[in-house]
């Protein structure tokens, strides 16, 4: 029996203990019942939680972000769909202002397609929420997508992100975080090599692998190690019934979520170990910590095995990028061509996904981007989630991607508009920042060399 239908039988199988464990879990939870307040009734609980935890399959998750905090004020903030495409929605949080002089500056934030649901930057999106008009690509389980709607490639996805920059209409700013900072790059290669006028402002990549020989990390020696026949024949599998997609090839998220795990087992068991003693314990705050993450962290989609199996040979065994051999639609990827957008590049110090050096990496391909254009920033004491969620991205990498944004607003003659009466301060200081960054970016090239 194929691996995917012995796993859609399993989850089968086991939704009347679920269901089981759910009832017994209400029971022993109610305060009206006795022994929900002794040793016995509380393990019950417990044990009956993590069972029906760790054997459902978690559905897409909420994104949650009904408002936001602008200068000391609330703005309702609403989630509308603006773009939509077989295999993705763009979203846009838009905020009620109460400002209508305040002019935001408008980003383009393209999710990782890489298992996860865009959900997962929920972080991401709150930090730049309050000073930026926020987009982001919403990417559809390959599972739901009926096979009469095509394929959908690495090629596809470029055309999907040149798209909806020419939808969000121009003078938009573009961020990619991990996996898609490749067919970014590309696009927006893509974009300047045609003189389009939709090119962003700026471009951000964040922990992603433009060069993955530098520092390589597990993931990047799984992939170089095994040679594609193995991939197509170990992870490439068809979409059982009862699902829409249904003999649509998909790389399934559930194998992907395993590999994840298998990275970090000792951990994951652990975490789940505490939880348990955390409901023991009536701890209800760390127990509802451990419940927020891995609803989000075990919500997984398939994709579609083409983009999947192009992305592996482009990505992480021929080097295509960075060696200038990518091809989109039977053109060469000039990185070369960047000339107007500005680019940052983001890592993190502890990454066990993206090494040092493989973000940056972009700066040394986009050899005609002017110096005082491009910044690099590595943020010392996290690892690849820190890069783009949790305090630190919050409280040091915010103000450095938003001075950098703010700079390329400068630079096209757009001005500050969302910086209020010390706008001309708050410029200054971020042109700056920008060529500070640059300057070292600059030495680190010519001691390179």
């Amino acid at each position: 029996m194929p691996i995917y239908h012995f796993y859609e039988l399993n989850h089968a199988l086991l939704s009347p203990f679920r269901a089981m464990a759910d009832l017994t879990k209400l029971a022993f939870s109610n305060p009206l019942n006795p022994l929900t307040h002794t040793a016995l009734g509380r393990g019950l609980a417990a044990t009956a939680e993590v069972f029906e935890r760790t054997t459902r399959r978690y559905g897409k998750p909420e994104w949650e972000i009904d408002s936001v905090e602008i200068d000391g004020h609330t703005e309702e903030v609403r989630v509308q769909t603006v773009w939509s495409r077989p295999f993705c929605n763009l979203l846009h949080f838009e905020k009620a202002s109460l400002d209508h002089t305040r002019r935001d500056p408008k980003i383009l934030m393209v999710a990782p397609m890489s298992g996860h649901y865009a959900t997962l930057l929920r972080g991401t999106v709150e930090g730049m929420l309050p000073t930026h008009d926020v987009y982001i690509t919403d990417w559809v389980d390959a599972r739901i997508v009926p096979a009469a709607e095509g394929r959908f490639d690495l090629d596809d996805y470029i055309d999907y992100i040149i798209a909806m920059l020419h939808a969000l209409g121009g003078d938009t700013h573009i961020m990619a975080v991990c996996q898609p900072s490749v067919p970014v790059l590309a696009a927006v290669a893509v974009m300047e090599g045609m003189g389009d006028r939709y090119a962003p402002l700026s471009m951000t990549l964040m922990g992603g692998p433009i060069d993955t020989r530098a520092n390589p990390t597990a993931v990047n020696d799984l992939a170089s190690k095994r040679d594609m026949s193995w991939f197509k024949g170990n992870v490439i599998m068809k979409v059982p019934l009862p699902h829409a997609g249904f003999m649509r090839e998909v790389y399934p998220g559930f194998l992907q979520l395993s590999g994840f795990m298998g990275m970090n087992l000792d951990r994951h068991i652990s975490a789940h170990h505490e939880f348990f003693n955390h409901l023991i314990e009536g701890d209800g705050d760390s127990a509802e910590k451990h419940r927020d993450f891995y609803d989000e962290y075990l919500a997984v989609m398939d994709l579609t095995a083409e983009f999947y199996l192009q992305t592996v040979e482009t990505v992480f065994k021929t080097h295509a990028l960075p060696k200038g051999e990518m091809m989109h639609r039977g053109a060469l990827v000039d990185t070369t061509a960047v000339r107007n957008v500005a680019l940052m590049t983001v890592e993190g110090e502890k990454d066990d996904i993206t090494g040092i050096g493989q973000t940056e990496a972009a700066h040394h391909i986009c050899s005609n981007i002017p110096d005082d254009m491009r910044v690099h920033y590595v943020q010392e004491g996290v690892g690849h989630y820190g890069v783009f969620n949790g305090s630190r991205f919050r409280k040091e990498i915010v103000p450095r991607v938003a001075a950098f944004i703010e700079a390329a607003e400068i630079r096209s003659g757009l001005g500050s508009p969302a910086a209020g009466s010390n706008g001309k301060t708050r410029a200054k200081r971020a042109v700056a920042a920008v060529t500070k960054a640059a300057a070292a970016v600059k030495g680190r090239k010519t001691s390179k060399a």
